[in-house]
């Protein structure tokens, strides 16, 4: 991963002194609201229902051990003794004091972290698969990509102040897991008839309140010209970009509205102009970046050991979890192991300062200090030995974090909701609670398959429920919360909008409607077909006509 350079410390020392001082001068009276709200959002400071929220960057996911502790540290010592994995692959912490977080962000600053674009109109943390580097299935590392698109949006000048926020996605590996198509630019790394290693960009992704799968707006381009690329589009957004609504300031409203052929040509007419410019990347700048991501020191070993092959046969709990959680790794001997935080009674996504602890130390033992935080909320231990996954396993199972749920019904995808946020309209914790108690059964969970459920309290739509294969939203009727269904949404590779059932239900209600969905499901599959292929071969009508008729 990258390392910090002198310059780097020196700007970010700088930052945080600029900081200390604005949050003194704002704390005194001496910065009003209205000003001390650009300064805190530029740092990752929030302020929501009932205390700020610092959102802390995790570039492309990834944490060494040492991060994880100094993390740990800070839910300890400045919060309530955990924080949250977001969609985005960051953390945050929902109860930090204000004049506290100068000092957070020097704690931060010391392990090479910090908040900054976690926030505001600009180019925010750029998310990437969570197996990059390590995958067998890897068209090439999407990581030194992504650390490019990284040093060229840091403090760029011209996209500090954009329209709105905007979001990037990298996608290195044939299995879609970055939600690439949903963000406002989605970049898929591919190959050319030569078998040359180019890029795919689509643009106008995005969620909210007016859900786009992004659009094709260049096929193919070569290394070289990635960045000259992405700042042609983003000179176009900035330019033409709605700044009067914030509601149509997305880049997905710009591209509709200008429509997609017309989009590209202002693109190209961009581009054109820079094409061969200052900001093509070089042979050796490619290679600089990528030396930020070589493979740690893997032993020569064998596939399927016998320590493994006997827990296997000997242990159904440990073999479960394997089943499950554990996906096959580009180096013989080697596995990916993905620990789940979803665990019924505790908020998806959140994580105690224990736990991070925990972490750290078993990636220190078992995988290189490292971990990557994934798109849905959970952590990845990207190099195990498949000899250690036996004794990993029991560690994992100790400290009730061996849950084997990766990608099926209760491995949710969900926002903080109306317990802490002040936009949201409902709350989405006990939601997810509920619904986690409804299936406690691993069997039954085995027996569904993969089945993705996303929830939101609010359009902002941060739990992705637009692509959920089941998504929940919550919405105010008079005063009280209710929460809309749709079915068929999907972020991997063919990508998809849900579609809203029907009327909306009562918290109550949630539990029995998504059960009466999966029982749906069961009867109308086809052998092991998965939910969202079932959903597409019958349509709604049949998961629509039984939920009502068990509601009414």
């Amino acid at each position: 991963m990258y390392r910090y350079d002198q310059y780097d410390h020196q700007m970010l020392s700088d930052r945080i002194e600029q900081f200390r001082d604005q949050t003194e001068r704002y704390l005194s009276g001496k910065l009003s609201e209205a000003e001390f709200l650009p300064l805190r959002l530029q740092n990752g400071l929030y302020v929501q229902r009932l205390a700020p929220m610092l959102r802390v960057a995790v570039p492309y996911g990834m944490l060494s051990s040492a991060q994880l502790r100094k993390l740990a540290y800070i839910a300890n010592h400045y919060d309530k003794g955990y924080g949250h994995l977001t969609t985005r692959q960051n953390i945050q912490f929902n109860w930090p004091a204000i004049e506290d977080v100068p000092d957070i962000l020097e704690d931060l600053s010391k392990v090479e972290m910090h908040a900054i674009q976690t926030s505001g109109n600009c180019i925010r943390n750029t998310t990437t698969d969570q197996f990059a580097g390590v995958s067998s299935e890897e068209i090439e590392d999407s990581r030194p990509y992504c650390e490019l698109i990284r040093q060229w949006s840091s403090f760029h000048p011209e996209f500090a102040y954009l329209p709105r926020k905007f979001k990037i996605a990298v996608c290195g590996t044939r299995t879609d897991q970055a939600a690439t198509q949903v963000h406002d630019i989605g970049i898929y790394l591919k190959k050319d008839s030569n078998g040359t290693v180019g890029f795919q960009i689509l643009v106008g992704g995005g969620l909210g309140r007016t859900p786009v799968i992004g659009k094709e707006i260049i096929d193919f381009v070569e290394k070289p010209h990635l960045l000259t690329a992405l700042e042609a589009i983003l000179r176009v957004y900035n330019r033409l970009g709605r700044r009067d609504n914030k509601y149509k300031a997305r880049i997905k409203i710009l591209v509709k509205e200008t429509g997609v052929d017309r989009f590209k040509t202002l693109v190209m007419q961009e581009w054109k102009e820079i094409k061969n410019g200052p900001l093509t990347i070089t042979e050796q700048e490619i290679k600089r970046c990528k030396d930020y991501f070589i493979d740690p020191n893997y032993e020569k070993l064998l596939d399927a050991p016998d320590t493994l092959i006997s827990e296997l046969h000997n242990n159904v709990l440990f073999k479960s979890w394997y089943d499950q959680n554990v996906n096959s790794h580009k180096r013989p001997g080697y596995s990916i192991v993905t620990v789940c935080f979803k665990e019924t009674g505790i908020a998806p996504g959140d994580i105690s300062d224990v736990q991070l602890n925990l972490v750290a130390d078993l990636a220190d033992e078992y995988s290189f200090s490292e971990v990557r935080v994934t798109h849905h909320q959970n952590i990845v231990l990207a190099n195990v030995r498949q000899s250690d996954l036996p004794a990993l396993w029991h560690k994992l199972s100790n400290a009730s974090l061996s849950t084997a749920n990766l990608g099926l019904l209760t491995d949710m995808i969900c926002c903080p909701g109306g317990d802490f946020c002040a936009l949201a309209n409902a709350k989405s914790l006990p939601i997810a609670e509920s619904i986690q108690r409804q299936f406690p059964n691993e069997e039954i969970l085995r027996k569904i398959g993969a089945l993705r459920i996303n929830i939101s309290g609010c359009m902002n739509a941060c739990g992705h429920h637009h692509v959920g294969n089941i998504g929940i939203l919550g919405v105010d009727k008079k005063g009280e919360e209710f929460y809309q269904v749709s079915l068929g949404g999907s972020s991997r590779n063919q990508a998809s909008i849900g579609k809203i059932i029907g009327p909306a239900f009562s918290e109550s209600e949630i539990p029995i409607v998504i059960q009466t969905i999966v029982d749906t499901y069961l009867s109308l599959r086809i052998s092991k077909e998965e939910f969202i292929d079932t959903y597409k071969r019958v349509g709604i009508e049949p998961f629509k006509e039984k939920v009502y008729a068990n509601t009414d």
